[in-house]
């Protein structure tokens, strides 16, 4: 039997009111889910407090669901909520050592002056550097201590997200959002973000294409411990595309193949595309906002954490 779980999911974005108003704000925001053959989206909304911005809805280049934010009021403060209901549905995993080689991939990508089918085209948009994800020869060489010669595509890619899990610490200190993904390499220390960039572009740097995808990842409370409102995050991983199976996710924060623990917001060529929300604003005092996320099965309860 199939297995279907649904969530209700809640990322809430403030920056708290700081004495001095701004004049004016832009934001594009994904923070509704895609509808994907695995996983269906039931609810999404958007609120704004204060109740004076312009919010226009779309998709953007990569197929995501997108808002546009503006607020051309002066306002102290912001808060940004989205509330969507979504069914993850399981889908089986290809065979891995049924993939073809990845060399054969990698060869059957190289420019000729062809026409070429929809599939390949999109696949070719996330095969070169973008800015967050370089293509270069010393991370060709971190991905060929998994990529050997004569390797099914999908075996080697499993390998490299073992590399990374293994061989990498996860430190939410070690790294900010501009830190480039060399300093990765350099440091084994990072976040989610971090170890998809830097796996996206070893991929990327031996010929595969790679695309980030962004989303979230169903957490567990401590043992007897109930799930707390907010205490969870935004999640990125990867997802590589293989001509026989289409696009084969890899999660190498955790070391697993994503299931129905993951949610997808959306995808792009790296972070940039698709970050839950980015944007200028005009007044006001630099700040960092707040961010809670709460993700929650249906048919569980979370509470509200405490005050600190």
């Amino acid at each position: 039997m199939t297995r279907r779980v649904p969530y209700t999911i809640l990322h809430e974005t403030e920056y708290a009111p700081c004495g001095v108003p701004v004049s004016l704000a832009q934001h594009l925001l994904h923070l509704i889910p895609r509808e994907l053959p695995w996983q269906t989206r039931e609810s999404g909304t958007i609120t704004i407090e204060p109740d004076l911005a312009q919010l226009a809805e779309g998709e953007d280049a990569f197929g995501n669901p997108v808002a546009w934010l503006s607020l051309d009021v002066p306002h102290d403060g912001l808060l940004v909520r989205a509330e969507s209901h979504v069914t993850v549905i399981g889908r089986p995993l290809p065979k891995a050592e049924d993939s073809p080689e990845w060399e054969d991939v990698r060869d059957s990508l190289r420019y000729r002056p062809e026409p070429r089918d929809a599939d390949t085209l999109d696949a070719l948009r996330y095969l070169y550097a973008s800015p967050r994800v370089p293509r270069d020869a010393q991370l060709a060489e971190f991905a060929r201590a998994a990529f050997k010669p004569g390797l099914p595509l999908l075996v080697a890619t499993r390998a490299l997200m073992d590399l990374i899990f293994k061989t990498f610490t996860f430190d939410a200190k070690a790294t900010e959002v501009s830190t480039p993904v060399h300093e990765v390499l350099k440091k084994k220390r990072g976040v989610c973000q971090d170890f998809a960039h830097l796996m996206i572009a070893a991929l990327r740097s031996v010929g595969v294409p790679a695309r980030y995808m962004s989303g979230y990842l169903l957490t567990d409370p401590p043992p007897g411990k109930p799930r707390l409102i907010g205490a969870d995050a935004s999640h990125a991983w990867v997802a590589v595309w293989c001509p026989e199976n289409g696009w084969v996710e890899y999660d190498p924060t955790n070391g697993i193949q994503p299931d129905v623990r993951h949610v997808t917001l959306g995808w792009g060529r790296d972070f940039q595309d698709v970050s839950p929300l980015r944007g200028v604003i005009l007044g006001g005092l630099a700040q960092v906002p707040e961010v809670r996320v709460t993700v929650i099965p249906d048919g569980e309860k979370a509470v509200p954490r405490p005050a600190e």
